[in-house]
């Protein structure tokens, strides 16, 4: 792949259509997409959507479709949705909405076929389909799109995202462009040509075999990190069907750059990606528990509980 990077690929305007650029990825990116959309049970003549530079973007254009759709509807969002819906919380805990109740809430309270959810699939939306248990994220379900990260669980290494909608849906959006030669119904119009290059050549590497080990790897890892932090007397939780780990905040703002965490109020977390082996568990484990014991030196300490953080 590192001989593409001479190059300045540019993925101008809507994935489906030329532009007069002539150096991109469309090929590349259109064929994610098509794998994107089998993954959540969408036919190719019935979906839209486009490789994003970042998570944001996909949950700032499934918010903007839904606005164009219903321009006097209202937005409604957990405390705990990622900042980038009007900054409203985190994505600390790794916990995932019960879709099915939330469809079963809007049907029952008479808002059929007269609501746009979009799913904010972040790291659990490409996890989830290769777990038996796990709630499905499915088109056969009346939402509207689902957003994803490319540099979290995938591992590009260039920030990027996707975003799958409807066809139907993004017409509301796409508008001739005259000194492009093509329409658009992007967000940022020019677009990371080797982002989509990256994702095509992971996926065709792991295949639906390789990916579905490393969900289970990183389930089995995290499990294994929050046994080994409750063992040693940290308060710790984990969700069900997630990788994220979330702890006791550490005392020392020097442990927490260096092992890269990212915290709120009193907890931190630990987001378990294929990367992440039991060794190198094994050594955050050992420096925090050891480092622990330094930060309550003197006696009175009690564990916190991270419940109320928690929720």
């Amino acid at each position: 792949m590192a001989q593409f990077q001479n190059f300045s690929i540019n993925n101008l305007g809507d994935p489906f259509i030329e532009s007069n650029y002539g150096v991109h990825s469309r090929q590349f990116e259109v064929a994610v997409l098509d794998w994107f959309a089998r993954l959540w049970d969408l036919q190719q003549d019935e979906y839209w959507g486009y490789i994003t530079n970042c998570g944001t973007e996909g949950n700032l254009h499934g918010l903007l479709v839904g606005r164009e759709l219903f321009p006097d509807g209202i937005i409604y969002a957990s405390r705990e949705s990622h900042y980038s819906v009007f900054k409203a919380g985190t994505t600390v805990k790794g916990a995932i909405d019960d879709l099915d109740r939330i469809i079963r809430t809007l049907e029952k309270c008479g808002f059929r076929d007269r609501f746009y959810i979009h799913c904010d699939g972040a790291l659990a939306g490409l996890m989830m389909p290769f777990i038996k248990q796990a709630p499905k994220v499915t088109f056969k379900k009346p939402i509207g799109s689902v957003s994803v990260s490319g540099h979290k669980f995938m591992g590009c290494p260039v920030p990027c995202g996707v975003v799958i909608t409807r066809l139907e849906h993004v017409k509301v959006l796409s508008t001739d462009i005259e000194y492009l030669s093509s329409r658009d119904a992007t967000i940022m119009g020019s677009r990371n040509g080797h982002a989509p290059m990256f994702l095509w050549y992971t996926l065709n590497k792991k295949g639906y075999r390789g990916i579905r080990k490393e969900v289970q790897k990183c389930l089995r890892n995290a499990h294994h990190l929050v046994n080994r932090l409750r063992e040693a007397g940290v308060s710790a939780y984990l969700n069900e069907l997630s990788s994220t780990v979330v702890f006791e905040r550490p005392q020392d703002e020097a442990f927490v750059h260096k092992w890269q965490l990212a915290c709120e109020g009193s907890i931190a977390h630990v987001v378990v990606m294929p990367n992440v082996s039991v060794e190198k568990l094994g050594d955050f484990i050992k420096e925090l528990i050891g480092e622990r014991l330094r930060w309550h030196e003197g006696g009175g300490f009690r564990v916190p509980c991270v419940a109320k953080d928690i929720g």
